[in-house]
């Protein structure tokens, strides 16, 4: 049953938070992977290990894609479980906040669920699909109208510095820009009213959790010029208000 499912990946969510902060206190052996920005630690590793574990103990038939060490199963087949161990490491390296646990439930390309675990300030995002969409116990609400110039919009630090696709452009019809250095707490912060809207690059596991939920609350994760994501690279992509996409992309070029 899928509600099985949903109540098990919130326990095991909760599960890989508690993990993460009774071992945050050991020395990170620290990596870079493409470049000295691109960070991941021994605990996102071992945290994806905890994740995939105890997945593959309930769930054996089910398939993984995941950040660390190219699991990479692809979405359209089967059920998939789309993990995101530690979504904001070079925050958790530098900060020990601002990161979160992801979880997505796919079966066969179709979105189920979704979760997004801000760690740190222990507030989970959960829903999608045919479940409403909380943060903790607060139900919330969709979409609602907002003029621009009563906004702030999300975005990477270096898209909107060039201006990339005219997302500057944009967000000088708004009260600004916010960069918050992780894609999971940026899209959870557009779903609760906090941002418009969230421009990056970014890969599908940053991604999955979002799109399931923003979906069920009037949002849609779109590439720049309007498609759906290919779930297999990455991406510059957005996440916006359905009703506003029309407005949002007179800015973009």
């Amino acid at each position: 049953l899928l509600e099985n499912k949903f109540t098990f990946a919130k326990a095991l969510i909760h599960a890989a938070g508690d993990f993460i902060k009774n071992n945050m206190v050991q020395d990170l052996q620290i990596e870079e992977k493409t470049r000295f920005d691109d960070l991941v630690t021994n605990l996102d590793k071992a945290t994806q290990e905890l994740l995939i574990t105890k997945i593959k103990q309930a769930y054996p038939n089910d398939n993984i894609m995941a950040e660390e060490n190219n699991i990479h199963h692809p979405i359209s087949d089967g059920n998939v479980w789309v993990l995101d161990p530690i979504d904001g490491t070079v925050n958790f390296v530098v900060q020990g906040a601002n990161f979160a646990v992801m979880i997505a439930y796919y079966e066969n390309g179709k979105g189920q669920f979704g979760l997004i675990y801000d760690v740190a300030n222990d507030i989970l995002y959960s829903g999608g699909g045919q479940f409403d969409v909380y943060a903790n116990d607060k139900r919330l609400t969709p979409y609602q109208d907002v003029a621009l110039k009563r906004t702030l919009i999300g975005c990477n630090a270096s898209m909107f510095s060039c201006n990339y696709c005219g997302i500057r452009d944009l967000v000088d019809q708004t009260l600004g820009v916010r960069v918050y250095g992780g894609a999971g707490l940026s899209m959870a912060y557009v779903m609760t009213g906090q941002l418009l809207a969230y421009f990056s690059y970014i890969q599908p596991w940053d991604y999955a959790a979002a799109k399931i939920m923003g979906e069920k609350l009037g949002y849609v994760l779109l590439t720049l010029d309007g498609k759906e994501p290919d779930f297999a690279t990455r991406q510059k992509v957005m996440f916006v208000p359905k009703q506003k996409l029309s407005t949002i992309q007179t800015y973009l070029d």
